[in-house]
């Protein structure tokens, strides 16, 4: 007779969340995060009826320094057929003017309405309160250290994040 051996499997439920493999990446965890503020931006500038990328274009056009349509592509790092959609929900909305440069005919200058200056404002305030949302575990001498530290990274590998030099008096 022979003994007929029955294996029982153990079941273990899934761990919740993420790999360790992947908790261990600090990569893996600037994308997650990445893509989590993202969302939470997408939904709150949505909900106040503007565009992550209309506040970039506005807070370009608030320094003063950068008046061309391409200026501000190039500037944002926009694809310049993607900027003029942006610009045209932005001059639809009474927040921005373009005229033609009379210097060059084939250049449009924009400029920042005082519409668009006060919606400047509100689109700063809620900037601040979703990043201060997020950023609430940590402490603030924690969110400074991370702000350089990604303001380093940003440095090397993003061409467009580069502080001007302060300007210097003569």
């Amino acid at each position: 007779m022979s003994e007929t051996v029955v294996k029982h499997e153990t079941t273990q439920s899934p761990r919740q969340g993420f790999p360790e493999e992947l908790l261990a990446s600090e990569m893996f965890l600037l994308k997650r995060l990445g893509m989590a503020a993202k969302e939470r931006t997408m939904a709150a500038f949505e909900e106040a009826g503007l565009h992550p990328y209309h506040h970039a274009i506005l807070a370009v056009l608030d320094e003063g320094s950068r008046v061309t349509q391409g200026s501000i592509a190039d500037a944002l790092g926009y694809d310049k057929s993607q900027l003029v959609g942006l610009l045209d929900e932005l001059e639809g909305e009474g927040l921005i003017e373009r005229r033609r440069d009379t210097t060059d005919r084939r250049r449009q200058l924009v400029r920042i309405t005082p519409a668009g200056r006060k919606a400047l404002d509100g689109l700063r305030r809620l900037s601040r309160k979703l990043e201060d949302e997020f950023l609430s575990p940590l402490s603030a001498a924690e969110r400074r250290e991370l702000h350089d530290l990604l303001l380093r990274l940003g440095t090397e590998h993003l061409p467009n994040c580069r502080l001007s030099e302060p300007a210097t008096k003569s």
